[in-house]
C-alpha cells in the first residue's frame, strides 16, 4: 500500500520523527515516505530495535533523552534536518500515495505556507469516526526555518507561516494495545497535573473531580457523537471519563502533598 511513491524522484524533504520503543510500528511508517530525501530519526534511548530500523532506511538517528520534555525533543529533531522543507510524523502515522503526491506538489510550489492534514483515526485496527478519536486536522508539513515546538503534554508547533489544509488524509493508527493505552494513560495524566500546578492552576474537588469528568463522557458521548460509533464509542467515552478524572484527582493531591490551599 505504501510503496508506490517510491519509484518516483525524491523530494527535498526531512521526515522528522521521535521515537521511543517503536519497532512495532516504525517500517510499515518509514516505508510510508519513501519519497523524501532526509529521515531524522531522535531516539529517546529505545530498548528495542528502534534506531537500528531507522538505520535500515537510511534515517540519520540521534539518541537524546526526551526527559519528559516532547517539545524541546521534537524541536531538537527539527534542527538536525538539513532540507528546506519538513514533515512532522509520528510512528504511528501512515502516509498514503494520495497524501505523498499532494506532498509532493506543495514542496514543488514553493509557497511558504504550513499545512494540516487530516487524521483518520483507529483504535485497535478499527476506524473510529466520532467522539474522543474523531478526525482531527494537525500541522504537519511546513519550511523548516522558523518552526519549533511547545510543550509537554499537548505540545503546539509554532511557524511564522499562514496555515492552509491537505485534501488527502493521514492514517493514524494510535493505541494498538491495551498497554500502549494504559501506559500514555498513566504518563499524561501526571504530566497534565504537573502542567497546572506549574501554571498555578488549582483543582476544587466537587467542580473539577466529580462534575468535569461526567461532563467529559457527556461531550464525547453525546455531543460529539461517540454513540454513533457502538461499542468502542462507549469505551472511549468512559476511558475519557476516567482520563479527565485522574488528571484532576492527580493536581487535587499535588497540592495537598505541597502543602498548598485547595478548593473544597
Amino acid at each position: 500500500m505504501f510503496h508506490d511513491s517510491a519509484a518516483a524522484p525524491k523530494i527535498p524533504l526531512s521526515v522528522v520523527i521521535v521515537a521511543r520503543n517503536e519497532e512495532r510500528n516504525l517500517r510499515e511508517c518509514l516505508e510510508s515516505v519513501a519519497f523524501a530525501e532526509e529521515i531524522v530519526l531522535v531516539d529517546d534511548f529505545s530498548e528495542d530495535a528502534t534506531a537500528e530500523i531507522a538505520a535500515e532506511f537510511g534515517a540519520k538517528v540521534f539518541r537524546r533523552a526526551m526527559a519528559g520534555d516532547w517539545g524541546a525533543q521534537q524541536t531538537f529533531a527539527i534542527r538536525q534536518a538539513t532540507l528546506p522543507w519538513i514533515l512532522l510524523l509520528d510512528c504511528d502515522e501512515r502516509v498514503t500515495p494520495a497524501l505523498a503526491e499532494e506532498i509532493r506538489a506543495r514542496v514543488a510550489s514553493g509557497e511558504n505556507c504550513a499545512y494540516a492534514v487530516k487524521r483518520l483515526n483507529h483504535f485497535k485496527g478499527a476506524r473510529v469516526r466520532h467522539g474522543v478519536l474523531r478526525p482531527d486536522f494537525v500541522p504537519r508539513l511546513m519550511p523548516r526555518a522558523g518552526t519549533r515546538v511547545e510543550g509537554l503534554v499537548h505540545p503546539k508547533i509554532l511557524f511564522p507561516y499562514p496555515l492552509r489544509k491537505l485534501r488527502e488524509p493521514l492514517l493514524h493508527y494510535t493505541y494498538e494495545t491495551w498497554r500502549a493505552y494504559l501506559e500514555k494513560f498513566e504518563k499524561y495524566t501526571r504530566l497534565a497535573a504537573e502542567k497546572s500546578f506549574a501554571e498555578g492552576k488549582r483543582a476544587r474537588f466537587f467542580r473539577d473531580v466529580v462534575l468535569r469528568p461526567a461532563f467529559a463522557f457527556f461531550k464525547m458521548y453525546v455531543l460529539q457523537g461517540g454513540f454513533l460509533d457502538g461499542k468502542i464509542g462507549w469505551i472511549l467515552s468512559v476511558n475519557h471519563y476516567f482520563y479527565t478524572e485522574m488528571k484532576y484527582v492527580r493536581l487535587y493531591f499535588l497540592q495537598r502533598e505541597c502543602g498548598k490551599e485547595f478548593g473544597k
